[in-house]
This record gives C-alpha cells, structure tokens and sequence, in this order.
C-alpha cells in the first residue's frame, strides 16, 4: 500500500511539473482516474479526429415528429421532472441515480429531447456524475448531447466543484497569456476529463473579446482585449477540446465583451455597427477553422444592425443573416439559456422556442417551460408558421454532430 501510494505521489509530481513547465496553471489536483497526459512540446495544432460514417439521413427518415422535435431540446434534468422540486431532485441524487432516473426515463418518451446540461447542483460525487449519465443515456432511445459550462477558471462546473479533484486554472486570461499551445492544452486536459465522465459539449470556449471594462459578466472569461489574441487562444482552447472528442461551442455571437448588462437579467446591448464588430467580435468566428464546433447565440441586441432591440438568439438578421449569411457558418447553432431574464421577461417560452428557429438556430437551450415550448415548436408545424423541412434542417446538424462526438 505504502508503495502504491509513493508512486502515485511522484505520478502527481511528475505531472504537476510538466503542466507547470508548459505554461498552464492548474490550482488543484488531477483526478487520480485519470490518464496523465504529456504536454505538447511545440504549437503545431492537434489533429480533428475524423467523424465517423453514419446515414444520418436514415436516420433522420426514421424519426417522428415529436422525435425530431424533441431533438431540438437541450435541458436541465429537473425539466425532465416537473412533478418534483429542485430540492427533491439533489436528494435522490444524493441517495442515488436510479429512482431519479426511472422518473427521468418516463419524461424522455413524452419529450425525447436531444441533450441534457449539468450544472454543479445536478453534481454530488464522480461515482454519482457517471452513474447519472448511464442512466440518462440508457433511457434515451436517440443519444443524448451531455453539455456543461466547463470554460477553466471561475465558470467550470466540474473542475470547482468539491467532491473532485481535478486541474483548476486562474482564468482563460490568464492561460491566454502564456500562448497558444498552453491554451491548447488546457482545452485537451479539460476534454479529457469530460470525456472520461461521459460528456459530449462543452460550452467553450469564450470567444468574446473582453473591451469594456464595465462588462459584469465577461471579464477575465474572454482570453484577450485584443480581438486577434482573443481569436488565436479561443482557436486553440476549440482544438484541444476537439482533440479529446468534445464539441466546443464558440460563444457569445455576436459578441458579449462589450456590453454593459448582464443579459442573465435582460438584454445585453451592443451599439457597434457591422463594420466595428466585424473587426472585433467576429474575428474569433471568421479567422478560424470551425468545422466541427457549434455556435452559441447571446441575448444580445445590436440595434444598429437589426433597428431594434431584439435579442440575437430570436434575430434572423443576426444568425441567418450574420453568422450563417456573412461569415459563412453552417454548423450547429445553439441559443443561449431562453430561461435567462433577456428572453423569459419578455417572451413566452413557446414563442421564444419558435422565433429562434426561425432566426435560424438548430438547438433550443433550457426554456423556461420544456412542455409549452416542445408543444408551440408541433403546433408551429401544424400551423405551418414552421416546416417540417426547416425542423428537419436542424435535426440533421444536430445527428451529424452527434456521429461527430461518437454518439451514433
């Protein structure tokens, strides 16, 4: 036993040293489940593992409606729940997955949704966090997108929370400084214990360009001031997370850092024109290769592109006509949370699902309400204010994606 644990230590030691050595800076300890990896030695960027081959086109003919409608969704597991409180839901996990987890099952054949994102309260232990995801998975006849904010630095559900012992950094601007291939690495480290756990999307990296310095929520989250530093690092952070089979997703389109509000309370306001956020914001999303990675859309409004004040996630302006339009993306696009105060206070959870898809987003983030938006997408078809075409636009991307990240 003594000799098992004096090599363990020199393990810790040895690996502390070489992340040290490379320029990442881990606060915290490794998981010791985990496989020590080697930093890489030059910046050459990683390889994009290849995509495996799936009809997803058949697989697509095969899906019902409410199938495919429900592939649109990514929630919280209390959504999956509605008959239980918060409280109740951490208390089963506390005491076990399985009868959480039988509940959740049943709510997955009336929603099939097509993800789940965990957040630290959904979290007790590493043996409860990889047995929650089994059971999610188990019980979902379509693979399930198992997404969280794991950014490095203040916002990383798993690296802060208590019960794991995992690297934590300063922040994205402090990795950032020290170059590319740390930043790289710290997206393959993260990737890696992800992937480990059973997740598939990260919501990473922050591709805002951190200007102003009253922004309440970007800050240090965003790598740079400078649009080009902030556009190499976000670049390298997505490559070493792809590296080790997580999707990253680039966000806040069309850019968070320089607004003044905090659109978790209501919508944050961007008063730059096209030319401007072209030469900032948007250089994260046009100077890299973003094959393979998702979008995410802010409630951010840009009045002098749009007139008005409509956040970007509901703005086809801004995603159809900016993001895929202009800039060329024609990969997974994801609204950002319609339960955050810039959408909720102002839209209803069914129109808020609507209108993003038809701005022309592919994923609907937590809504407010997962049975009135889930029903007002079916009844948009019905009505025929949405086509099942246009549903099924995004449910390919969506199984494209998920052969990506070796779910299909």
């Amino acid at each position: 036993m003594r000799l098992k644990l004096r090599r363990a230590l020199v393990r810790a030691l040895i690996l502390g040293a070489l992340l040290c050595g490379c320029g990442v800076r881990p606060t915290g300890r490794q998981d010791p489940d985990l496989t020590p990896f080697t930093p890489q030695p030059t910046a050459t960027p990683l390889p994009t593992p290849a995509a495996p081959s799936v009809d997803v086109d058949q697989l697509l003919a095969n899906m019902t409606l409410e199938e495919k409608a429900g592939q649109l969704f990514i929630v919280r597991p209390d959504a999956l729940d509605p008959n239980q409180t918060t409280a109740q839901i951490d208390d089963s996990q506390a005491a076990g997955v399985t009868e959480m987890s039988m509940t959740i099952g049943n709510m997955l054949v009336r929603y099939p949704v097509g993800g789940v994102a965990l957040f630290d309260k959904n979290i007790t232990s590493p043996q409860q966090l990889t047995g929650l995801i089994g059971d999610l998975q188990a019980a979902s006849k379509t693979p399930l997108f198992i997404a969280v904010d794991e950014e490095g630095g203040t916002v990383a559900r798993l690296a802060n929370h208590p019960a794991f012992r995992l690297p934590r950094f300063e922040s994205a601007a402090a990795v950032g400084a020290t170059g590319e291939a740390s930043t790289r690495e710290m997206g393959r480290l993260i990737g890696e214990y992800l992937s480990r756990y059973g997740f598939s999307l990260d919501f990473a990296p922050v591709a805002d360009v951190n200007t102003n310095p009253d922004n309440p929520v970007i800050r240090t989250r965003a790598f740079s001031a400078d649009p080009e530093e902030a556009a190499r690092m976000a670049g390298a952070m997505a490559q070493g997370l792809r590296f080790s089979g997580i999707i990253p997703t680039f966000k806040h389109f069309p850019g968070h850092g320089d607004t003044a509000q905090d659109s978790h309370l209501g919508v944050a306001v961007s008063d730059k024109t096209r030319a401007e956020l072209a030469a900032c914001e948007w250089l994260p999303y046009s100077s890299n290769d973003l094959t393979g990675c998702a979008v995410m859309i802010g409630h951010i409004a840009v009045p002098e592109i749009t007139g008005d004040r409509t956040p970007a996630s509901l703005s086809p302006e801004i995603v159809s006509g900016c993001l895929r339009g202009e800039l060329g993306f024609s990969g997974l696009v994801i609204t950002d949370s319609l339960a955050m105060g810039a959408v909720a206070r102002s839209y209803a959870p069914g129109e808020a699902a609507v209108l993003a898809l038809q701005a022309g987003c592919d994923v609907l983030l937590m809504p407010a309400d997962l049975h009135e938006a889930y029903t007002a997408v079916l009844d948009a078809v019905d009505a025929g204010t949405l086509t099942e075409e246009r549903i099924d636009e995004s449910v390919r991307r969506i199984l494209e994606y998920k052969a990506l990240a070796g779910l299909l």
